[in-house]
């Protein structure tokens, strides 16, 4: 008899745990190079917690991001539907756009798409962002009619680590720190401590119901500003290497007390964390690695285009695997949605995937036949391992991805027919789009192939 009540207590137990939608939250960090990171095999930077992480769920070693830039990356990813259907192609940077479409503040995420906090608030969650947005400066685009519930961050693509005064101006209102809508205030932190601390308030203030926490870094982006402190760890290394590698220590610390947080309140089990960054590393103005993939942010080599990510869920993952197949921050979204217990329609017109299937083994299969990338006439597609890129100074280059991840050997002149295919395929996705809604200068194409044939090996800049 006391076998059988100790059985029927686990069974109601393990249904009860089954039927409580998990918390998440989702961290993502800036500019970050592939290389930097001790799971991916740096000697050099120091992060212990993002190690750990990756030893506690899943590590996935061909992820991607929908953009080699943060503002159409971020986009791609809080839809789950490539940016460019929704004219969201490029950077949305004031002062540095064509006056031919769009400019200033009328720039941001369209009001007719629907974000991951939509959903997830639809399902009961209460949701909250910390940090950078640059979905938008103008109110009509605030994070607070994105249906996100708490805001404390910036909403501009990059500011300074430390507070604005007299002494460290500010000509931007988009980069004061804001709490939920108007109410500006400085932290006398450093800004990687304050969201991070801002990101554990909210966890605490929600432990009693289900909650979406988007913890979003603007580390390791420039200006490049670390604690002095931080930097004396570093002191084999050449001072902007110093800088980024104490940037990002202080990042991987301020990621394990929002861990830690969990822990404390008894949280991790029935979490899903996923860590993940937004673009490849700028090797020439942060000095991030990106070896051993080709290239940079802003081109659509592997390095500006291929981001580490981690997933842990304790309840319902193994600790500790490697996921090979390509996937998509597009497929974070709909992951998310299904793993909370709601639903995706046809009518939501998703470009990503619920991964839920993939990971648990119920299908071996890729979860993404084709993948695409788009700015302007520069353009990417990969199907399976192969891989074409289309440049507007040059002839397409094809790879074989299984092979030759660094981008180094040339296979168009071997394979034309491949070639042929692939850029028809691209040229059938590209006619579902829409025109972009804004554009940068023509000259900033000019630069990116610049910055693209001068870093074609992912390592950082010679001081």
């Amino acid at each position: 008899m006391l076998r059988l009540t100790v059985l029927l207590s686990l069974l109601i137990s393990a249904v009860c745990s089954a039927q409580t939608p998990p918390n998440i939250l989702l961290i993502l960090s800036d500019d970050a190079g592939y290389a930097d990171f001790g799971f991916h095999g740096s000697q050099v930077m120091k992060t212990p917690h993002l190690d750990q992480l990756a030893k506690q769920g899943i590590q996935f070693t061909q992820a991607y991001v929908t953009a080699a830039v943060c503002g159409p990356s971020r986009a791609g990813l809080l839809t789950g539907r490539y940016q460019q259907k929704f004219g969201y192609e490029e950077n949305n940077v004031p002062g540095y756009m064509s006056s031919s479409e769009l400019t200033g503040d009328d720039m941001g995420l369209p009001l007719d798409q629907m974000t991951i906090a939509d959903h997830l608030k639809k399902q009961g969650y209460t949701t909250g962002l910390f940090g950078k947005w640059h979905m938008g400066n103008a109110d009509r685009f605030h994070p607070l009619k994105r249906g996100f519930d708490t805001f404390y961050g910036f909403r501009g693509g990059a500011r300074s680590y430390y507070e604005f005064n007299q002494d460290n101006v500010n000509t931007r209102q988009e980069d004061y720190l804001e709490r939920d809508f108007g109410n500006f205030e400085e932290s006398p932190k450093y800004l990687t401590d304050a969201l991070a601390d801002a990101t554990s308030a909210f966890i605490e203030a929600n432990q009693n119901q289900p909650f979406f926490a988007f913890l979003s870094f603007n580390a390791v982006h420039t200006p490049m500003e670390a604690d002095p402190a931080d930097r004396n760890r570093f002191p084999e290394l050449t001072p902007q290497r110093q800088t980024l590698a104490a940037m990002t220590f202080s990042m991987d610390r301020a990621i394990g007390r929002v861990l830690s947080k969990l822990d404390e309140l008894n949280l991790s089990a029935n979490t899903i964390v996923i860590y993940t960054n937004d673009n490849g590393g700028p090797s020439d103005t942060n000095y991030s690695d990106n070896t051993p993939l080709s290239g940079t942010k802003a081109n659509h080599l592997e390095g500006g285009i291929r981001v580490p990510m981690l997933m842990r869920w304790p309840s319902q993952l193994a600790a500790n695997r490697h996921y090979q197949f390509p996937v998509s921050t597009l497929d974070l979204l709909p992951t998310l949605i299904q793993a909370s217990g709601g639903t995706i329609s046809a009518n939501d017109d998703l470009d990503g995937v619920d991964l839920w299937p993939y990971l648990t083994g119920q299908r071996s299969s890729r979860p993404h036949p084709l993948l695409y990338w788009k700015k302007e006439n520069r353009a990417a597609i990969r199907s399976g391992d192969w891989k074409l890129l289309r440049f507007p100074d040059r002839p397409a280059e094809l790879y074989d991805l299984s092979s030759d991840i660094g981008e180094q050997h040339n296979l168009a002149q071997h394979h034309p027919a491949k070639v042929r295919q692939l850029y028809q395929q691209l040229f059938q996705w590209e006619l579902t789009l829409e025109r972009p809604k804004w554009q940068l200068k023509r000259v900033y194409e000019g630069k990116a192939m610049e910055r693209m044939d001068n870093y074609r090996r992912g390592q950082p800049a010679t001081e």
